[in-house]
């Protein structure tokens, strides 16, 4: 949220476990506001009998898009933070959202289970996107006015452009994800290479193809906010459960820093001034947070 405070997931230990045997020995959880300089927890959403989390603040730092799950699939929410309105990603048109990511301050954009590709605005509004119906999508981001998709009829990216209902494909297969840039004028994509992966840095049209790193498996992929630095962790095993590690790569050294040992998959998260980057390592028992402090 600001360079003193995060949104985080945690169990909620003031509300009862969770009702369902398969989860009685698990407490529910729930949204907050950690406050890093007072080390204080502030409340922003907590419900009995489900995990919230996934939680990613928009850009404008207005709206939270957040999951809500016990057992099976997850359903994607909106909330506004000054009211503390939520809507579902929900409906007939879609039949709910696989996954959801913010495609700029007001749009959260993702794969429907309906088959193709959803837009939901923060006024409420949930649409199917036209032209990209029964397409069966996996991975999906918005740049602009273009969408990137893959489908389950095959691994190479696709574009659609939402202005003239064009399709084309990038020269980039066995994609893993896509995560735009800041700027909206590149692209980093997660590749499958036989036994191994690698990160891939290319402009929006495919262009200017660089690859930043390869290793076994790569995870906690994320761009600074000044679109200088890149954010990822590298296992050495394959499996995310042993000798990962956090690095952060300058774009402008062309260089790789490894900023933290892990053993667990790990997310991140930087704060607005990109001079701090959390994390988050999950072991397989449990999770645990850390805040890096950058310095140039």
């Amino acid at each position: 949220m600001d360079e003193d405070t995060v949104v985080v997931s945690k169990e909620n230990d003031k509300l009862g476990k969770m009702s369902l045997e398969e989860l009685a020995d698990s407490l529910p959880k729930s949204l907050y506001f950690y406050h890093l300089d007072t080390k204080e927890f502030e409340l922003i959403k907590e419900q009995e009998n489900v995990f919230l989390g996934d939680a990613v603040l928009s850009s404008d730092h207005k709206h939270l898009l957040y999951s809500e799950f016990s057992l099976g699939d997850p359903v994607y929410y909106v909330m506004d933070l000054g009211s503390k309105k939520t809507f579902s990603i929900t409906g007939d048109d879609i039949a709910g959202a696989m996954s959801a990511r913010w495609a700029d301050d007001d749009t959260v954009i993702g794969p429907a289970y309906s088959g193709g590709a959803f837009t939901a605005n923060t006024s409420g509004k949930i649409a199917a996107v036209e032209g990209l119906s029964g397409e069966g999508l996996i991975v999906v981001r918005q740049i602009k006015d273009k969408i990137y998709y893959t489908s389950n009829s095959g691994e190479s990216l696709q574009t659609f452009d939402l202005n003239t209902k064009e399709k084309a494909t990038l020269k980039i297969d066995r994609v893993g994800s896509v995560i735009p840039s800041p700027g909206g004028d590149q692209l980093l994509v997660q590749q499958y290479k036989d036994s191994a992966q690698a990160l891939l840095l290319t402009d929006t049209d495919g262009g200017n193809q660089k690859i930043i790193v390869e290793g076994a498996e790569l995870g906690g992929i994320s761009w600074s906010p000044d679109q200088r630095m890149i954010a990822y962790s590298m296992s050495a095993d394959g499996d995310g459960t042993a000798s990962t590690a956090l690095y952060v790569y300058d774009l402008e050294s062309g260089k790789s820093v490894k900023v933290a040992d892990g053993t667990g998959n790990l997310t991140t998260s930087w704060s607005p001034s990109g001079k701090q980057l959390a994390y988050t390592e999950w072991s397989g028992d449990e999770s645990s947070s850390s805040v890096v402090q950058l310095q140039d």
